[in-house]
């Protein structure tokens, strides 16, 4: 929303990492949804395998519309999949499911990091929007620089929610290509191509990051400037 405003150049690189990753993730999941995996496994048989072979008997998987919508909700314990990964036998619809299940695992264990990006959803989802427009308040209102302090400080909470996000993501790929083959869901030789699709999934979350932290430094920047 700042673009065109002070030091719009800053976000430029990130801007140009994040249609980087936006094109990899299409391209990587087109790629291989048209390789029919050989176990003959569709996205929603193999989470329901991998669940039951876990001990997850209380996760439930349900069909959700849109376009890799694809998450799993830690507060209903369920696993949502897109229509082009639930009913789908592809390599990229097992890769997909399998990294949405690895937060189920998480889930079921534990996981620190998982545990901490939770509890800081209300706080992101506020600081995001909030913080923004409270610095955007305190430029028209004269340099306030109270409320632009505060602005960036609840921006801050939502760039930290980024930054935590990414152990968590890297996590359950991991767990997902450590599973499919330790499983037997995907041969050897699929192996790379179900890689492939879950690197080019973790590049937009490395993305989202990198632009939440460009601007963080923009607005940072802007602040000093009103002193």
């Amino acid at each position: 929303m700042f673009f065109w405003g002070p030091y719009g150049w800053l976000v430029i690189p990130a801007l140009i990492l994040a249609l980087y990753a936006q094109f990899r993730v299409q391209s990587a999941f087109n790629k291989y949804a048209r390789v029919r995996a050989a176990s003959g496994y569709t996205g929603a048989r193999v989470a329901q395998e991998i669940l039951r072979r876990f001990g997850l008997h209380d996760v439930r998987i349900e069909p959700v519309q849109g376009i890799l919508s694809d998450h799993y909700d830690p507060r209903t314990k369920v696993l949502r999949l897109s229509p082009q990964v639930y009913a789908s036998d592809s390599l990229s619809a097992l890769g997909v499911a399998a990294h949405e299940t690895g937060h189920a695992l998480q889930h079921a264990e534990g996981y620190l990091w998982l545990g901490v990006r939770s509890a800081m959803v209300p706080v992101a989802t506020f600081g995001s929007q909030a913080g923004l427009w409270l610095f955007i308040l305190g430029l028209i209102f004269g340099g306030s620089t109270f409320l632009m302090d505060l602005g960036i400080l609840l921006f801050t909470g939502a760039v930290a929610f980024t930054l935590v996000t990414l152990p968590v993501e890297f996590n359950a790929s991991a767990r997902a290509l450590q599973v499919l083959q330790g499983q037997g869901f995907v041969a050897p030789q699929e192996a790379r191509a179900v890689k492939e699709v879950l690197d080019a999934a973790a590049l937009t979350y490395v993305a989202a990051a990198t632009m939440a932290i460009f601007e963080l430094l923009r607005l940072i920047l802007i602040r000093r400037q009103s002193d």
